[in-house]
């Protein structure tokens, strides 16, 4: 018999994963790769259930598929991935004879047509949180020149040099408010777009978050140091990236533990693009999880889970990403919150 033309399953979009006569993983192609976050070179030898687990549905599958030596389907697979949790699941099982036994698995999101319309969605509620942000920027920037004004004149008078800096302070922040305002305010092809290493971005969101709450707080690096340059506007990223790490770290009141992991992911999909590479940044924490009644509602402006928020972080992050041709997506639940960034790889 030939062998495999593993060539031809490099390129399709469906997650296929070849199991030898053992049972054990002999080849997994890019699209399974992506979908299951894992490396290929790392699993082959390994059973299905070494990698995953919840996987009573899918030994099912395949034993059915080897006794009837016929393709099985199950339509509503769960099967649990160390990165995404439980994922839901289609899976077509098919018995295979080419120089020996084998079994070849066909994974399909059953999210998939969700995930298009929540897409969608998020696009139009990008550019309506974009206009928003417009119209409040300009409405707070003006306010500003008179407090700065006041305070200026307000030193004048003060005698005492210590007093005359917390005039100081005034001045500082209505002048990093106003810079923070006429960014909102300028037209996207104001960012400057040069080749940055992501990894620079998340350490120095790092750095700054440590330096905020310097205990109770674990942060933990889970990078793919292979990862390419990316072009991009290296101030935004890391203004996106901090507002959703402090957003986790209000949600766990400054206890508990985030990870920042980095991969690359192949043959994406991102507002309606076809990708063949993207960079992949995942915020995960351990806190209690989003609410579920503010979860179809997180990246609206002015909507926060928290008392003292202000419920601008997720929508100026949302806003940052959607202008480098990316997307934010998220998963949550009790005690595991993911924040997905991809970013489109030129």
């Amino acid at each position: 018999m030939p062998e495999f033309p593993y060539l031809t399953l490099e390129y399709l979009a469906t997650a296929v994963i070849l199991l030898d006569e053992e049972s054990c993983i002999a080849y997994i192609n890019p699209a399974a790769e992506n979908l299951f976050d894992v490396s290929g070179k790392n699993l082959f030898g390994h059973a299905m259930r070494q990698v995953f687990t919840h996987t009573e549905q899918l030994d099912n599958a395949m034993l059915q598929a080897v006794h009837n030596n016929a393709s099985y389907i199950e339509h509503d697979l769960v099967l649990g991935t160390p990165a995404h949790g439980k994922l839901q699941l289609r899976c077509t099982a098919t018995p295979l004879q080419l120089d020996r036994k084998c079994l070849l698995l066909e994974f399909h999101p059953m999210d998939r047509p969700l995930k298009l319309a929540r897409e969608e969605q998020m696009l139009d509620q990008t550019q309506a949180n974009r206009l928003l942000l417009r119209n409040l920027a300009h409405e707070i920037k003006n306010p500003l020149g008179g407090i700065r004004g006041a305070a200026q004149l307000l030193e004048q008078e003060l005698e005492k040099p210590a007093l005359r800096e917390y005039t100081q302070v005034i001045v500082q922040e209505a002048d990093r408010l106003r810079s923070l305002m006429e960014k909102l305010l300028s037209p996207q092809n104001a960012s400057h777009y040069s080749a940055l290493n992501i990894h620079e971005v998340l350490e120095r969101v790092r750095s700054v978050v440590l330096a905020e709450m310097p205990e109770g707080l674990t942060i933990q690096r889970d990078y793919d140091i292979s990862l390419p340059a990316l072009v991009g506007d290296k101030e935004q990223l890391i203004q996106a990236v901090l507002n959703i790490v402090r957003n986790a770290t209000q949600a766990m009141r400054g206890n508990g533990t985030i990870i920042l992991r980095t991969r690359v992911a192949r043959q994406m999909t991102i507002i309606k693009r076809r990708h063949r590479l993207a960079v992949m940044m995942q915020i995960i924490d351990d806190g209690p999880g989003i609410p579920p009644e503010l979860r179809d509602k997180i990246f609206y402006p002015l909507v926060s889970g928290h008392a003292d928020g202000h419920g601008l972080g997720l929508t100026l992050a949302q806003d940052f990403i959607s202008q480098h041709q990316g997307m934010i997506e998220f998963d949550s639940e009790p005690g595991r919150t993911c924040f997905t960034v991809l970013l489109p790889l030129q």
